[in-house]
């Protein structure tokens, strides 16, 4: 199975996008989505980051072990009836 990087990106520019270096093992890229909703709500509701304004801003940009894009997950598609089509 494919390993996935779940790198969480919370402004523009290099210094913010915060890496993911150990990545997690999925089935595929459907799989990473739904991954990555369950960590976003999850980061949403624990976490109170100076840092982090405004969630709904954030997106994680996943890429494979090569390091090659596979999608992106706004943190907004967190919201029923937000997600993008």
């Amino acid at each position: 199975m494919p390993r996935y990087f779940f790198n969480v990106r919370h402004r523009p520019g290099p210094a913010g996008l915060a890496e993911d270096h150990e990545g997690d093992v999925l089935a595929d890229g459907s799989a990473a989505r739904e991954y990555a909703l369950s960590e976003a709500r999850a980061m949403i509701a624990r976490d109170r980051l100076a840092m982090i304004r405004d969630w709904m801003d954030c997106t994680f940009e996943i890429t494979d072990e090569a390091g090659q894009p596979v999608l992106t997950v706004p943190f907004s598609d967190t919201v029923p009836g937000h997600e993008e089509d």
